[in-house]
């Protein structure tokens, strides 16, 4: 097996905390997408809403895709944690996701979760996809 590591200069660095931004497993062309947060480079959030830093987290996982040379068509599984009760958070984040999507479906999975990566980040999305 061979992978090829994804870590756009945009994101922040994940290589001290041990992660990729994304990597792609040569054979099979898997993209497999670390959770994106809204973070910028120092590892700060953003925004302080649900909606905003999930919007963020969308713009981010484009950017791995692209990385890839995949994009939003490519992409075969979204897992969005967030904090709190998902049910919640329904109204303000389907019709964001919608538009990341556009004509493309992929399998979803959404999980409310207690915590994330610091106690300011409310949503986190991670991703399958498959590089053409």
């Amino acid at each position: 097996m061979s992978k090829r590591l994804l870590n756009p200069t945009s994101l922040y660095d994940g290589s001290p905390l041990g992660l990729a931004q994304g990597v792609v497993e040569s054979e099979s062309g898997l993209l497999f997408v670390s959770g994106q947060v809204d973070w910028d480079t120092q590892h700060q959030v953003g925004h302080d809403t649900v909606a905003g830093q999930f919007e963020a987290a969308l713009a981010k996982l484009g950017t791995v895709l692209d990385e890839a040379g995949a994009g939003v068509d490519d992409l075969l599984h979204l897992r969005v944690y967030v904090r709190g009760e998902l049910e919640d958070h329904m109204p303000a984040l389907a019709p964001l996701l919608t538009s990341f999507l556009g004509t493309s479906r992929t399998a979803i999975t959404g999980i409310g979760v207690a915590s994330l990566a610091t106690r300011a980040t409310l949503v986190e999305v991670e991703a399958v996809a498959r590089v053409p």
